[in-house]
């Protein structure tokens, strides 16, 4: 499956890294920024990270909940937090079904070899939680101020 603009997105489903039980429906009526990402403490998933905690009140402002999704544990996820002091959700998808669900779950290349991984990818949507932005083009050291500059052309 490959979630496009308009679509609903799915039930997503996992532990955050408190491992307490996430759902999207928990956040019912908020606009949400999934963004999936490789692997905690890797250099450009740091810096995405990083990135997304500097503009997180900028974005909780204009309505925003930002949820980071990747197959990493919870423990992994809950040092990965603390480390760099992440404000936001950090879901738990070791089973790669919250990935495949969302069509980020894909063939990659690399030194060679082809192996299935997680493509990094952001994922916009409305209160009612229509996608209303995708960004496969992540500037992993910038993803706070892209998303913002996204949301300030779509007049958000």
């Amino acid at each position: 499956m490959h979630m496009e603009t308009g679509d609903k997105i799915p039930e997503v489903l996992g532990l955050d890294q408190a491992g307490n039980e996430v759902r999207s429906s928990d956040f019912e009526g908020k606009a949400l920024i999934i963004y999936f990402y490789p692997k905690d403490n890797t250099p450009g998933c740091t810096a995405e990270a990083c990135s997304l905690r500097d503009f997180n009140s900028e974005l909780e402002a204009k309505g925003y909940t930002s949820i980071g999704i990747s197959k990493d544990s919870v423990a992994s996820h809950a040092k990965f937090a603390d480390k760099y002091s992440l404000p936001f959700i950090l879901l738990s998808d070791p089973t790669t079904e919250v990935n495949q669900s969302f069509g980020v779950w894909q063939k990659k290349k690399m030194a060679g070899r082809e192996y299935m991984g997680t493509v990094r990818t952001t994922f916009v949507t409305d209160t009612d939680h229509r996608i209303t932005h995708i960004i496969t083009k992540v500037d992993t050291k910038k993803a706070g101020e892209q998303l913002l500059e996204l949301l300030a052309d779509a007049g958000q």
